[in-house]
């Protein structure tokens, strides 16, 4: 078996149709800073294509990135439709302070329940919202306990897949205080 793993997320790209008002979501609200902004013109998918491509970064250096296309007609086809469902989703990890930030910013800028809602999972308890894109972002504080939760489920994570596998469905959340509805 291969130990050597990534060493982090470089960056995640989306598609967007208004880089302003992606800008506005991101910077002014979330509070994930613009690092960089790349105009290019790139041969894709057998044409030129004019693009830019923007970047906001994370603390340990990976970034979400997002295009918008120059031309209308390339930024339809380069669209991509997403079902909304509350799986798909990012996550990211950040202290208790920051997330009470990105929560206060979010309802001064109109993001209310039930777009916007915090949930307690137990082993972490998540914010989560939607972006002008109709990405589901979560914002995530660990519970205090989370390196011994975490041993826990590394020690018993193919025993968990195997027996839910095998159709035993029940919950190995020891830590959630209440079940979802």
């Amino acid at each position: 078996m291969n130990t050597q793993l990534p060493l982090r997320l470089h960056h995640y790209g989306w598609n967007v149709d208004d880089q302003e008002a992606n800008r506005r979501f991101y910077e002014d609200v979330v509070g994930l800073p613009l690092i960089a902004t790349w105009t290019e013109i790139e041969m894709i998918a057998g044409s030129e294509r004019a693009l830019s491509h923007t970047f906001y970064g994370l603390a340990d250096g990976s970034a979400l990135a997002f295009f918008q296309f120059a031309d209308p007609q390339d930024q339809r086809e380069f669209n991509t439709e997403i079902n909304q469902t509350p799986i798909r989703h990012f996550a990211f990890k950040v202290e208790q302070e920051t997330q009470d930030a990105i929560r206060k910013r979010l309802a001064e800028a109109g993001h209310t329940e039930p777009d916007t809602f915090v949930v307690d999972h137990g082993y972490c308890v998540s914010l989560y919202t939607t972006d002008p894109n109709g990405l589901q972002l979560e914002f995530t504080v660990d519970h205090p306990d989370v390196e011994n939760i975490n041993a826990e489920r590394r020690r018993t994570a193919h025993a968990d897949l195997a027996r839910w596998l095998g159709g035993d469905h029940t919950s190995n959340n020891a830590w959630r205080t209440r079940t979802t509805e």
